[in-house]
């Protein structure tokens, strides 16, 4: 019986210090000799990363067998355990066998090897490229706080300064939103910021990637829906605030309007406070609105009862002084409703290849279907890579189904994952195929174009859905043709093909003088499978800080808060694990600023508690409650 199998037939029981030196030195060996396999590789890293892309491949090696007897052995004697060595294994291992040899009385060998790196130089370079990535930290707080902006901040530098004032660190631009005019005048509104407040902000732009959405849906009813809020007895509490405004020079309400009606009109000045308009709406019910306010730009009308108004409804003016001129108003163009399909389990899907709108099913007098629903997609020749029995998720997992069919022109699907009472699908929503080996290019046509502005102004350029070697070679490749300095890349996590190639992109990634890690958990999650999340974003924190490189925490962060106002319990807790990475992203939302004032406040709290994977023993209030 060798030394392994002896510790791992019962780890209950004391083995020989003998056998655990033995054990150690094997392991040494085996992780000295995985770098020198790739003394070529290492050569082809950036000198930045020479020592962590080194200290990398110990790390793979040193997990590549199963450690937890020799674990329990070493606990048993109060030794360390290996559970921390991520930044500095060869010097952890080393630590480790200097004790278990002082012990035996043996002397330590000089091998003459150059010193591994520890764990004062991991924890260093793990700060430097990380401030090189994202810049300096915040005063009380090291990890750093990124911000996706909204269209809004290209026009409201008031947001930004906020934001800044509240403790972004890093300002981010999706690509797949807006165009390079805008983005040009967010930028310009973080650089005002900048030198407003003295605070540096690093300027993130992700490239959309090939990202795989539902196509259009046919456009639902132009109706308007007005509906004044009612108490519990069914009483008008709060008249619906109705914005009229001539179509020809249509401008916003100066305040919120529960509905907006554009009318044929090049004025509306016959129109006072007090006068009246009735009409008729959509079913034919009898509609009146009071004029309360006329302004240069609109007319502000209060309706006391819910009606439906559509394009061609004619609206009746009755002045307050009967002597008064009346009019008539026509409603003009309304938008069209938000379309979605209700799918149920059972339900059948059929995803076409054609830019067709796609539409609900139809069915026949007895409730029974005539035709499936059918949604087009973004990218139609990646059903060439599908296999029938193989699943497909939609909208981040709310709703999951099987292939069933391929044919030339479409594929069906049935549907194995709603709500009860079924779930919407609406368009530009994104389709996940976990298992089906796509053959996706991670740069768009436009995602090329789009680089020759990001190299321009950006500090750091995202690679969305990086799945290869070949993804970040090519976005090097592309980088390498613009001219002036070359931004730092982030290869963002969210499939499980890129989770599986983390280790050799990072490695490839190392080439460039700074890179860092984004997990993108909303696809990733629908990917991996939600159960796993939580297990892969640990592995994928571990290999990183194996690699030095900075992670950045992503998607559904704070979520709640961003968009509604008030957090989740679970939001909480999941905000605050975001501190064992280098820096949080806050996703856009109406209430963006509270949610990056409070998640730098749960930031610089658990800081104190928390670095990395290591609890971090300040003194505890807690402990004193019992007087001892």
């Amino acid at each position: 019986m060798n030394d392994a199998q002896q510790l791992a037939r019962d780890p209950s029981q004391e083995t020989s210090l003998e056998t655990i030196l033995s054990e150690l030195m094997r392991v040494r060996s085996a992780v000295t000799a995985e770098s020198d396999k790739y003394k070529t590789a290492l050569i082809a890293v950036h000198p930045n990363f020479r020592e962590s892309a080194e200290n990398l491949l110990h790390y793979l090696a040193l997990r590549r067998r199963d450690l937890r007897p020799l674990q329990h052995q070493l606990a048993v004697r109060g030794l360390s355990s290996l559970g921390r060595a991520e930044s500095h294994v060869l010097s952890n291992i080393d630590a480790v066998l200097d004790v278990v040899r002082s012990l035996l009385n043996r002397p330590r060998p000089d091998s003459g090897d150059p010193v591994p790196v520890d764990y004062l130089r991991g924890r260093q370079l793990l700060s430097e490229h990380t401030e090189e990535l994202l810049g300096p930290s915040t005063p009380g707080r090291s990890v750093r706080i990124m911000v996706t902006l909204p269209s809004e901040a290209a026009h409201d530098y008031a947001l930004i300064h906020n934001l800044l004032l509240e403790g972004m660190d890093c300002a981010r631009i999706n690509c797949a939103h807006d165009d390079p005019q805008v983005w040009a005048r967010m930028i310009e509104h973080v650089k005002r910021g900048e030198r407003a407040l003295g605070q540096p902000c690093r300027i993130v732009m992700d490239l959309a990637g090939p990202k795989l959405r539902t196509g259009p849906l046919v456009p639902g009813p132009r109706v308007l829906k007005i509906k004044p809020k009612r108490d519990v007895f069914g009483n008008v509490s709060l008249t619906a605030r109705v914005w009229l405004v001539p179509e020809s020079a249509l401008t916003a309400p100066p305040t919120p309007a529960d509905a907006i009606i554009p009318v044929r009109a090049d004025t509306l000045e016959r129109l006072r406070p007090g006068d009246s308009i009735t009409f008729r709406d959509a079913r034919r019910a009898k509609r009146s609105m009071d004029i309360v306010d006329v302004t240069v730009d609109g007319v502000w009308a209060e309706l006391r009862a819910t009606a439906y108004v559509v394009p061609g409804t004619v609206l009746h003016h009755h002045p307050y002084h009967h002597k008064g001129h009346s009019a008539k108003y026509v409603v003009a163009d309304l938008p069209a409703l938000e379309s979605f399909i209700k799918l149920r389990i059972g339900d059948h899907l059929v995803i076409t290849r054609s830019a067709e709108p796609g539409r609900e099913a139809t069915f026949d007098s007895s409730g029974r279907v005539l035709t499936p629903a059918t949604i087009g997609c973004t990218i139609p020749d990646v059903f060439d890579d599908v296999q029938a029995g193989e699943p497909v998720w939609f909208d981040d997992g709310k709703i999951g189904g099987v292939v069933e069919k391929i044919d030339s022109d479409r594929v069906l699907a049935r549907i194995t994952h709603a709500k009860p009472t079924g779930t919407k699908l609406r368009a530009d929503k994104g389709i996940n195929l976990p298992e089906s080996s796509l053959d996706l290019p991670a740069l768009a046509a436009k995602d090329i174009e789009d680089l020759s502005f990001v190299c321009r102004h950006a500090d750091v350029v995202e690679l969305s859905f990086a799945n290869a070697v070949s993804d970040v070679e090519e976005l090097q490749r592309q980088i390498a043709k613009c001219p002036g300095r070359a931004p730092s890349i982030v290869l963002k996590i969210e499939t499980h093909r890129g989770f599986r190639s983390l280790p050799e992109m990072l490695l490839a990634a190392m080439r460039s003088q700074c890179c860092g890690i984004m997990i993108a958990r909303g696809d990733l999650a629908v990917e991996c499978g939600f159960e796993r999340l939580a297990e892969v974003q640990e592995e994928i924190l571990w290999i990183c800080e194996a690699a030095h490189v900075p992670v950045i925490w992503a998607t559904q962060v704070l979520e709640s808060l961003a968009k509604g106002g008030m957090p989740s319990r679970a939001e909480i807790t999941d905000a605050a694990m975001g501190d064992r990475a280098e820096c949080v992203m806050l996703n856009k939302g109406p209430h963006v600023l509270e949610a990056v004032r409070s998640l730098d406040d749960i930031l610089r709290r658990m800081q104190a508690h928390q670095a990395k994977k290591s609890s971090m023993l300040r003194e505890l209030s807690l402990a004193h409650s019992v007087p001892l």
